[in-house]
């Protein structure tokens, strides 16, 4: 590609007009118009100010690809992003599981030891996770300066239609989970189980829709702001329900271990907790996108 051509390209990927760089380079509109058309060259240290704008190195400008190099940009952030999300998604759903296996561990077996060694153990290769995924996260943010995703607007578009089934499932999840408790909890008890074994299995069957949901939540999320929605182009009210949604179930998941450890509520906590979290983030959300309307 030519300097007038890679100038074009960064430009419009940049989301600029002529009229835009020619104030920001502090030149004409047909300054820029000529460089893009190969007529005119900018002196040197216009040149060295459109490689600190555009984040380019001087040589991929005046002789290189820069839609290549950068087509090789947005294909390690997509595999960076992808694992990202993976990771974090994983970390989440691995507290949840160890919470899911202490109540089950400790309730039905009646290894209270064993089970707060069960979840120890998820907790520490959660917060393993946690760390390298987000030092990995950070590392390639300071080695892509400036970057912004650049996806097809099919493949966006195709996202955007998945993404209300990725957000609604997960909650019909958790209320098929409850569902499902309820009758569990009213049917007769085999004479091989006792009540807290009962009470136990429900808690897991509970639990692990919790944990499924809340995974699929906080991987779907990552891949929206992936997709070309980073967090500064999002409303208020889109941050704001983000936070909430992680907030409350941060806060459910907190509640939940204290209520156990704190007054033995384990199986009992479980079902009402959850629920009622999930039911409380839900209006807030209804609340926070109809004030959104315009």
């Amino acid at each position: 590609m030519t300097f007038g051509e890679n100038l074009q390209f960064l430009r419009k990927r940049a989301g600029l007009t002529q009229e835009d760089l020619a104030e920001k380079m502090e030149v004409s509109r047909q300054s820029v118009s000529k460089w893009e058309s190969n007529a005119a060259y900018p002196e040197t240290d216009t040149i060295l100010r459109l490689c600190e704008l555009f984040r380019c190195d001087m040589d991929t400008l005046l002789r290189g690809d820069v839609s290549r190099r950068f087509g090789e940009d947005a294909a390690d952030y997509d595999r960076h992003m992808n694992g990202f999300a993976a990771a974090i998604a994983a970390g989440v759903g691995l507290v949840l599981l160890g919470v899911t296996l202490m109540l089950f561990v400790g309730e039905f077996f009646g290894r209270e030891m064993a089970a707060g060694v069960v979840f120890f153990l998820f907790l520490i290769a959660a917060v393993a996770i946690f760390i390298v995924s987000g030092m990995n996260h950070d590392i390639f943010i300071r080695q892509h300066p400036g970057f912004t995703p650049c996806y097809a607007k099919e493949e966006m578009d195709r996202f955007e239609r998945r993404y209300p089934f990725l957000i609604a499932v997960p909650v019909v999840i958790i209320l098929l989970g409850l569902t499902a408790v309820i009758p569990m909890e009213m049917m007769s008890i085999p004479a091989r189980f006792s009540q807290n074994q009962r009470d136990a299995l429900c808690g897991t069957l509970f639990l692990l829709c919790i944990t499924i949901a809340v995974t699929v939540l906080v991987w779907a999320g990552i891949q929206h702001s992936k997709y070309g929605f980073p967090e500064e182009k999002m409303t208020p009210a889109q941050r704001l329900v983000g936070r909430i949604w992680g907030a409350g179930m941060v806060a459910a998941t907190a509640l939940y271990v204290g209520l156990g450890f704190g007054l033995d509520l384990w199986e009992q906590a479980a079902p009402i907790v959850y629920t009622v979290a999930a039911l409380l983030c839900v209006a807030a959300t209804i609340l926070v996108k109809k004030d959104d309307e315009p």
